[in-house]
């Protein structure tokens, strides 16, 4: 969800301006893409490289998760929204750790739409942590698989996304579900995340649907030497 400093700052406004209104879209899409029968979505709102930020701006995203949490859990339980939070717990303050813990509590049982929120998240991290999870239980690494390591992952039950959409401009991964994207198909789109709409939402799945994913496999009209 790329460009809310960017929006921020062609309003002449702080990039806290531009996060806000992120969360604005964040309800939005939420909702539209539940309308539009998506069963799962994935939002990467905090990377383990966040942290080099300024404090000030750490501080203020982890308002906005508090904030967004406060106001929108009670609808979210009430529409059977699944939340989880993907990412590492250490060093999360006691207080976002509480909020992070009772939304996956409350909508554990909720089973209409899969909301999944990188939180403190970074690709890379997570399989280093799926791998020391793995020896901890006591797996044997000699019959280690990649079945076995998707066990570990913070999304165990979670189907591999098919459609991944980047925000801005940007063109890259940004260590944003490594392991889980190696057959997904990617979308990038100009829009900045505050103006990101339905509409852009819809373009997207549409450009997906258009493409025949193969999955390695061969084209129909390809040679084998």
């Amino acid at each position: 969800m790329d460009g809310n400093g960017r929006w921020a700052k062609a309003r002449h406004r702080p990039r806290v301006f531009g996060h806000q209104a992120g969360v604005n879209t964040v309800k939005q899409i939420v909702e539209d893409a539940s309308e539009i029968g998506i069963r799962y979505l994935t939002l990467y709102s905090f990377s383990t490289e966040n942290w080099n930020r300024p404090k000030a701006e750490v501080a203020a995203l982890f308002g906005l998760l508090k904030k967004y949490v406060t106001s929108d859990l009670d609808r979210l339980h009430k529409n059977d929204v699944r939340i989880r939070i993907l990412g590492s717990r250490d060093g999360l303050p006691d207080d976002i750790l509480e909020i992070v813990n009772r939304v996956e509590d409350v909508t554990r049982n909720n089973t209409s739409f899969g909301l999944n929120i990188a939180f403190n998240y970074g690709g890379r991290d997570e399989v280093i942590r799926a791998v020391t999870k793995a020896a901890e239980a006591g797996e044997d690494m000699d019959a280690f698989s990649e079945a076995t390591l998707s066990q570990y992952l913070d999304t165990a039950d979670i189907p591999d996304p098919e459609l991944i959409i980047r925000t801005s401009g940007e063109q890259r991964i940004s260590n944003f579900l490594l392991w889980q994207s190696a057959y997904s198909e990617f979308v990038f789109t100009d829009v900045l995340w505050p103006d990101f709409t339905k509409d852009d939402l819809i373009a997207a799945i549409r450009l997906f649907n258009q493409r025949d994913r193969r999955y390695g496999g061969l084209n129909d009209d390809a040679e084998v030497a």
